[in-house]
């Protein structure tokens, strides 16, 4: 009884909520926008761009903001690690996730981006391989396996989790209503990063849920 009673309170403990400042506004001062389907997010880069918003990139989505004129920071440079195994690592670092998942006026975590010299990111601007189009073209295995994003989801889930300070645009569909709100102050109200968040758990729940269903089937 005693050893269960033990494990329990290491359990409820491991989950009790991590203190931090109650803030509604947040200022954007630094994006990182990483998407495959990069409908409007041109438009979307220049609205921060003109808010003086410093923007991380990868690959192609850097490319095309670069072509329009947008200054852009690879992640590759931010964060001082290379792109590698064919784009498959670009964005899993402690630099980015760290700067996604602070809890902002928590003492131990801001010592620990000071001690680690990680900087915090407020907005993640962020779509996913077209895993269940792959599918319906009737693509073999390991293209369909190539087509599982890893990196997106992760910062997905990452920003999404700590919407009390990170705003997480999964959609084109949330640009003119996030744009929106950036008008004045470029700030993101807490109400909104909620809403984003669940919102981007939806999408990520989906990709999992198409991931799973589609083994199910080739797997029988």
């Amino acid at each position: 009884v005693t050893a269960h009673r033990i494990q329990h309170s290491l359990i409820m403990a491991s989950h009790q909520a991590i203190e931090g400042a109650k803030v509604n506004l947040i200022p954007v001062k630094r994006a990182l926008v990483s998407v495959f389907d990069k409908t409007g997010v041109v438009e979307f880069a220049k609205t921060l761009a003109e808010h003086k918003v410093e923007i991380l990139s990868t690959g192609g989505t850097a490319k095309k903001l670069k072509e329009a004129g947008i200054t852009v920071t690879m992640v590759k440079d931010y964060t001082g690690a290379p792109e590698i195994l064919n784009g498959r690592v670009k964005t899993l670092n402690p630099h980015i996730h760290g700067g996604l998942l602070a809890v902002r006026g928590n003492k131990l975590h801001e010592e620990e981006l000071a001690r680690e010299k990680i900087g915090l990111i407020d907005m993640v601007v962020c779509n996913l391989y077209p895993f269940e189009k792959t599918v319906e073209k009737g693509a073999e295995w390991n293209t369909c396996i190539e087509n599982i994003d890893i990196g997106g989801p992760s910062m997905i889930r990452s920003a999404a989790k700590n919407c009390n300070y990170v705003a997480i645009v999964s959609s084109p569909s949330q640009y003119e209503s996030v744009a929106k709100q950036l008008k004045d102050n470029c700030q993101t109200s807490l109400d909104m990063r909620k809403k984003l968040a669940r919102d981007a758990f939806t999408q990520t729940a989906k990709y999992d849920a198409a991931i799973s269903a589609y083994m199910q089937k080739v797997l029988e």
